[in-house]
């Protein structure tokens, strides 16, 4: 790894490229760049087959700077250090501060690179990238560039927040962060994930700064003995926990409420059960009235002495109507016609043909009584 501290304190972790991937990587280039330039070449020679020998030979010298030393310039600016075979190899030329490369770095390389590469075919190249520790060639020396590997497995949990102490675990339950604002949690947490990567004294002092912004903004002092990185630590994990609560809360009443829809639903999907068919069958209040004998003082009599046989049909006595009429029948036309209960339980008490008991007259009911439910 690179060994590059930024203005901000931070090591660059850059893995510069080692010769057996740089030199495939210009081999890959000189086969491409090569072979358009033959391409051009005989394409000029037919072009200008007419032409003077002086004119030749002023083409030709335009074409090979602008074919095997312009187009490799022009693609390494372009495309911010990542010529075809870099790209193929995983590499790019960055910076000595790490950002991208711009005209005047691809310039300067591409110039040495005529004599470092083409003139004594590679060899100053590769003894200068093994001499260097970071494997820079002459070109990479003048313009201030270095060649990286881009393909570089991330190390596990880099970018993880580091867990607090144990014993700063729910310490600060009852911190109010409502006035802790965004900026300052996303600085808090970018320190966090790269403390390690500063150094000592930075890292102290960043932390000291944070730690006291965020006292500031909770109105709650720091407690006293423990580091501000541990502070900070705990202060961020107990703002995950509340938000893993108030998701998993907000979860669990979503969950609760699409039940209830859909127990609505499926009450509500239930087909409604047939009502009994009672187009063939009289209630005693259709039968009562629906008589003959029911308009006047005795149909009155007989409708309440039906009544009453039926209430004392279990008592084993039978009171006398109240109706006038004297010679009305006991049994109210309505209940001979619709209800056979109450008839049965007065036959059952009095016997029909007992002594002053004049026999039931059989009424046949009407054809319509008005009260039925229709058919």
């Amino acid at each position: 790894m690179s060994g590059l501290v930024t203005g901000d304190a931070v090591v660059l972790g850059l893995q510069p490229a080692r010769l057996p991937s740089r030199a495939l990587a210009i081999v890959i280039d000189l086969v491409v760049v090569w072979t358009a330039y033959l391409l051009v070449s005989i394409g000029l020679a037919v072009a200008t087959a007419s032409l003077d020998e002086a004119a030749v030979m002023a083409v030709s010298i335009a074409t090979f700077l602008l074919v095997p030393v312009g187009a490799p310039i022009a693609v390494e600016t372009l495309s911010h250090g990542r010529s075809l075979g870099k790209l193929a190899c995983g590499l790019r030329v960055v910076r000595d501060d790490g950002g991208p490369i711009r005209f005047r770095h691809a310039l300067v390389r591409g110039a040495m690179g005529v004599v470092e590469i083409l003139m004594t075919f590679g060899v100053i190249a590769c003894i200068a990238s093994l001499v260097s520790a970071r494997g820079r060639r002459i070109g990479d020396v003048f313009a201030g560039t270095l060649v990286v590997r881009e393909r570089v497995p991330a190390a596990r949990g880099a970018l993880a927040v580091p867990p607090p102490p144990p014993w700063l675990v729910g310490r600060f339950s009852g911190l109010d962060l409502s006035g802790v604002p965004d900026d300052l949690w996303l600085a808090i947490r970018q320190y966090l994930t790269r403390m390690r990567q500063l150094d000592a004294a930075v890292s102290w002092s960043m932390a000291q700064r944070l730690a006291g912004d965020l006292s500031a903004r909770t109105g709650t002092p720091a407690p006293e003995g423990v580091p501000p990185a541990a502070y900070l630590a705990a202060v961020v994990n107990e703002r995950q926990a509340r938000d893993a609560r108030r998701v998993f809360a907000a979860a669990a009443r979503s969950a609760e409420a699409d039940d209830r829809a859909a127990a609505a639903a499926g009450a509500y999907a239930v087909e409604p059960s047939r009502a009994p068919d009672t187009a063939g069958q009289d209630t005693t209040g259709a039968g009562i009235g629906s008589g003959p004998e029911s308009a006047g003082p005795a149909g009155s009599g007989g409708e309440r002495r039906g009544s009453s046989d039926q209430g004392s049909a279990g008592h084993g006595s039978v009171e006398s109507g109240s109706g006038g009429g004297g010679g009305a029948s006991w049994a109210s036309p309505g209940l001979a016609a619709g209800n056979d209960t109450g008839v049965a339980a007065v036959g059952a008490a009095v016997p029909i043909g007992a002594p002053g008991r004049p026999e039931p007259v059989e009424v046949k009911p009407p054809s319509s009584t008005g009260f039925a439910p229709p058919a």
